[in-house]
């Protein structure tokens, strides 16, 4: 039975609550322990916001041990895992220092808010036998599984051109410093810039349009091309400035030599050249669920992590520097650095 505690009870850290709560009901091998945040008086008894729902606004806790300090959690309790779903500046220190002494991490995305942490946390994770996973979620998506396999076998020949996309109203709190959270290019688009670079490996260059539209925020809006050596046309679009009750998007259109690939409004269509359109059938759980069972499986197994490996995350976020460094020079080309990670 692994022992899992959660560090962070805000809106990702309910998302993932509510994953360990159906696993256990499932009767999955783990087993819920502790929940560890700061705020953990104020939160036990309020609603946190995020762009999707969670199963609740308000938590009945009165079966977890609660914390206000991760020193305590890790002295008082036995645990195999460590779920860190906190701010993006906090990830690197804790993550290493956990790795450190002995527990397997799940981080939530994106894994650092620089490449340079990002590889001090793969360095630790390699020093210390344990398993450490990137919470990149849309890897474990079913539509974008689906995407994934069709580049992979070729059944419809090679990708041509790609458009991936995604949005929300803005958000609120510590996302909106981009000193600590590193704006909607890094918090938000890093989502499709992860996909592009799971689908299709590091792209050579990237050029990037981005605006600041909230003070001190970062870059909001974001519109990147990614140069790849067969000429492929793929382009990504996050924006988080989206006004009245729009609510969250994320999309995608592919095309391929025969058949294109369109995912919006949660309906994946495939459109062949030569055969009606069709919605394959597909999980109908969401890609946090199947993440989490994913990377228990594989502690439970003491087999390494393969469809999101630390390394392949910290790609992505090198990835997204080439994309700031782009826009902070009006959209010149930049080179994506690609000595210290190839695709996986």
């Amino acid at each position: 039975m692994l022992k899992v505690g959660l560090l962070g009870f805000g809106f990702m850290g309910r998302m993932h609550f509510d994953n360990y709560v159906r696993l256990m009901e499932e009767g999955a091998g783990v087993q819920l322990q502790a929940i560890c945040d700061v705020r953990m008086d104020e939160l036990k008894n309020a609603k946190a916001s995020g762009n999707m729902a969670t199963e609740k606004e308000v938590y009945d806790l009165s079966d977890y041990r609660l914390y206000s300090r991760l020193e305590d959690m890790l002295e008082q309790e036995q645990l195999d895992i460590v779920d860190v779903c906190l701010q993006t500046y906090l990830h690197a220190d804790l993550t290493c220092m956990l790795l450190e002494k002995g527990y397997h991490v799940l981080c939530e995305k994106p894994v650092a808010g620089s490449s340079d942490e990002g590889w001090r946390m793969v360095q630790a994770a390699k020093r210390s036998g344990k398993q450490l996973m990137i919470g990149q979620c849309l890897r474990f998506w079913p539509e974008y599984e689906y995407l994934k396999a069709c580049v992979e076998d070729g059944r419809y020949g090679k990708a041509l051109a790609g458009q991936f996309y995604r949005g929300s109203e803005s958000p609120t709190g510590w996302f909106l410093d981009g000193d600590l959270s590193g704006g909607c290019i890094l918090d938000m688009h890093i989502h499709d810039a992860d996909m592009i670079h799971w689908l299709f490996g590091k792209p050579d260059a990237v050029t990037t349009q981005a605006l600041n539209v909230i003070p001190g925020s970062g870059y909001d809006i974001v519109s990147t091309h990614y140069s790849y050596p067969d000429g492929k046309v793929i382009h990504g679009h996050a924006d988080w400035t989206l006004q009245g009750e729009h609510g969250f998007f994320m999309g995608y259109r592919v095309n391929f030599e025969r058949a294109t690939l369109v995912f919006d409004q949660n309906v994946l269509t495939v459109y062949p050249a030569e055969a009606p359109r069709f919605q394959p059938d597909l999980s109908t759980d969401a890609g946090y669920y199947r993440e989490i069972k994913y990377f228990l499986n594989c502690v439970a197994n003491g087999e390494s992590t393969t469809v999101c490996t630390p390394d392949s995350a910290v790609g992505s976020l090198e990835i997204i520097e080439a994309e700031i460094r782009s826009a902070k020079e009006n959209g010149r080309a930049v080179t994506v650095a690609n000595n210290r990670y190839t695709k996986s």
